[in-house]
C-alpha cells in the first residue's frame, strides 16, 4: 500500500488531475469511479488505484474488476495498487471519492477514417469553454449516433477530470477530433461531401425545415460569443432554433443535442 505523497506515482496522478499539459504529453488521463473504471476498455487501461476503504467495503467489486484484468495485472501491462484513505483524497478529484480510479491512455482517431463512415453525422466545436458542457455534447452525440464530435483547439480539454465525468462513459464510445487549425479541418469535411449547418442568430429558417439524411455537420460556438465570422462563413447554410420570451439563445450543450436528434429523428 502506497502511503507516501511522495512517491512517483502519487505526483503523476496529482499532475494528470490538474495540468492539461500533462495529459497531453503523456498521452493519458485519469478516470474515476468503479462505472468509469468498468467501462474502460482494456487496451487503454495503463494503471488502477483502490483506497484501503475501497478494499475493505467493496470487496466483490474490486475482485470482479480485477479478475477481469487478471492475465494483464499478472503480466505486469496493468499496474494495481492500493493507496491510503489520506492519499486516495489528495489525487481524488471529487468531493465524496468512491475508492477507484484509473489512468488511462487517450484513445486517436483519423479523421480520413470517420469521413468513411456510412452517412456521417458531425458535431464541430469552436472553442466551447465549459467542461459540463462538452461532456453533455459528447454524451448526447452518442445518444443521437454522432459520427464524431469534431473540436478547435482552443475548447475546454475533453480529458478535463469535469469533462470525463459529465459523459457518463461516451468519451470511451465517442470518436473524436481535436484540429489544429478548424477551418482547414472543415474544409476536409465540406471537400467529402459534408452539409454544414451553423446554428446561428441570422438563420432565416428553422433548423427542423432541413434534409439531414445526407452527411452532415452542425456548427456550434462559444458559449459567449457564439461562432466566429470566420467559422460561420463556411457554412453551407445558417439554421435558426426557434426561442420565445427574450431569449437570445440557448445553452450550447442544449442546442447541439436538439440538431442531432433532428438529425437522428430524419434518419
Amino acid at each position: 500500500m502506497i502511503t507516501s505523497k511522495d512517491n512517483k506515482h502519487i505526483k503523476n496522478l496529482i499532475a494528470l488531475q490538474t495540468k492539461a499539459k500533462e495529459r497531453r504529453n503523456q498521452g493519458a488521463f485519469v478516470t474515476e469511479g468503479s462505472k468509469m473504471v468498468e467501462e474502460t476498455p482494456t487496451e487503454l487501461l495503463k494503471e488502477i488505484y483502490v483506497s484501503e476503504s475501497f478494499l475493505a467495503k467493496e470487496a466483490d467489486k474490486y475482485h470482479q474488476i480485477t479478475d477481469a484484468l487478471s492475465n494483464q495485472i499478472a503480466k505486469g501491462e496493468i499496474l494495481l495498487e492500493t493507496l491510503s484513505d489520506a492519499l486516495f483524497k489528495m489525487v481524488s478529484d471529487t468531493q465524496t471519492p468512491q475508492g477507484i480510479l484509473a489512468v488511462v491512455r487517450k484513445p486517436v482517431y483519423l479523421l480520413e477514417k470517420l469521413l468513411k463512415a456510412d452517412c456521417p453525422m458531425f458535431l464541430i466545436l469552436e472553442d466551447i469553454q465549459d467542461p459540463g458542457n462538452l461532456g453533455t455534447m459528447m454524451r448526447t452525440g452518442e445518444g443521437a449516433g454522432v459520427t464524431a464530435v469534431i473540436m478547435s483547439k482552443n475548447t475546454v480539454d475533453l480529458f478535463n477530470p469535469k469533462t470525463i465525468r459529465s459523459t457518463m462513459g461516451s468519451i470511451y464510445r465517442v470518436p473524436f477530433v481535436v484540429a489544429e487549425n478548424l477551418p482547414d479541418t472543415i474544409a476536409q469535411l465540406k471537400a467529402a461531401g459534408v452539409s454544414l449547418y451553423a446554428a446561428h442568430l441570422k438563420g432565416e429558417n428553422s433548423y427542423d425545415g432541413y434534409d439531414y439524411t445526407k452527411p452532415t455537420g452542425f456548427l456550434i460556438g462559444n458559449e459567449g460569443n457564439g461562432l466566429s465570422k470566420e467559422i460561420a462563413d463556411l457554412a453551407d447554410i445558417y439554421i435558426r432554433i426557434p426561442m420565445e420570451g427574450k431569449l437570445e439563445s440557448l445553452n450550447a450543450a442544449i442546442s447541439a443535442g436538439l440538431l442531432m436528434y433532428e438529425c437522428h429523428r430524419q434518419r
